[in-house]
């Protein structure tokens, strides 16, 4: 590995909680990691963060996910806020990485750059106080209240009869547009006691004092009454960098990915979001210690195979431990350390220990 600064074993972007995960299994098990992130996310538009064992309800995402930078930065992890508009294979079999200002070389790239939900027309009620994109999130704050599900396809009408297992008051909006979902859905639909609203959203009522929704009114002239529901017009997932690399693709635009996270392409992994399965914040923090895990199978120095040490010897005393000096010093002055934090001035394998407030 070379000693630029612009050089890591590991490259993560995206920094939402798998991209954050990865790159924290990535420093901690002892690889120079650096995560890119733009800012933003749909981790960083939750007002509240359930689901999340450990996590009160009462953190925001943005909290959420600085803590988790902070918790990177901590065990050597590096941070750069940027935008990666290209990853290209060098001829070397690593990775460089181009943003708006500067080219890292990575020995393997994890892709978590997510996607965005399409955002039906104004107008709306105010995003994540009336209008929602996770049913599994914020379902529990429903019990019991008059919900509506905005759509026309089959996500709609789908999340509308999910929705009656917390609350008996569920509309489907579909503002104008004609249904587009199957015949066996709508005969499913006509069996639950769900509400189809086809005119156009003309208003909004919100609470003056907390800003939650209170009512809908609609182009005809009625007006209805919902504390909250859920927009389902589909997900735009961001994988320019994934097709540059040449990764497959499954249908509904995911990247394609085995249990770990790998891609198609050697040395490319995909984790969170724009990948199959919950888009769910534990599910992503699983994916990416998952990845963190596999590629630090793949690049970990030791054990040396048979084949190595019968072309290159046994493994000499000098060549360990294999973790990086500066990670190294990062490690032994960390509050977690096994010893305790080793005091500022202490010398290790070509570094020195920084003071334990600095790491």
């Amino acid at each position: 590995m070379s000693s630029s600064d612009d050089e890591y074993e590991i490259a993560v972007v995206g920094g939402g909680p798998a991209g954050l995960t990865t790159a924290l299994y990535g420093a901690r098990l002892g690889h120079e990691t650096v995560l890119i992130d733009r800012g933003g996310g749909r981790a960083a538009m939750m007002a509240d963060t359930h689901n999340v064992i450990g996590v009160t309800e009462d953190t925001s995402g943005n909290e959420f996910l600085a803590t988790g930078r902070e918790q990177v930065e901590s065990y050597g992890g590096t941070f750069e806020r940027g935008f990666v508009t290209d990853v290209e294979r060098t001829d070397d079999d690593r990775f460089r990485l181009s943003t708006n200002d500067a080219e890292i070389l990575a020995d393997r790239v994890v892709l978590g750059t997510g996607f965005s939900d399409e955002r039906p027309d104004p107008p709306l009620p105010r995003t994540g106080k009336g209008l929602h994109y996770c049913l599994h999130c914020d379902a529990y704050m429903f019990v019991d209240e008059p919900v509506y599900v905005m759509g026309h396809g089959e996500a709609a009408a789908h999340v509308a009869m999910i929705m009656l297992n917390v609350t008996d008051d569920v509309d489907v909006l579909t503002r104008g547009a004609e249904p587009t979902w199957s015949e066996e859905t709508a005969a499913q639909l006509e069996a639950h006691p769900v509400d189809v609203v086809r005119e156009e959203v003309s208003g909004v009522e919100n609470d003056p004092d907390s800003g939650w929704l209170e009512a809908l009114e609609f182009e005809d002239g009625t007006r209805r009454e919902y504390r909250g529901g859920f927009a389902m017009y589909g997900s735009d997932y961001n994988t320019a960098l994934a097709e540059g690399l040449g990764c497959d693709l499954n249908d509904d635009g995911t990247i394609d990915v085995d249990d770990h996270g790998r891609t198609s392409e050697d040395g490319v992994f995909a984790v969170g979001d724009i990948t199959p399965g919950h888009n769910q914040v534990p599910v992503a923090m699983g994916q990416g210690a998952k990845a963190g895990l596999a590629i630090h199978k793949e690049i970990r120095e030791f054990p040396r195979s048979t084949e190595e040490i019968e072309a290159d010897g046994p493994v000499d005393a000098d060549e360990v431990p294999a973790i990086p000096p500066h990670l190294m010093a990062t490690a032994v002055a960390h509050e977690g350390h096994a010893g305790g934090p080793r005091a500022k001035g202490v010398e290790v394998e070509d570094g020195e220990v920084p003071a334990a407030d600095d790491d």
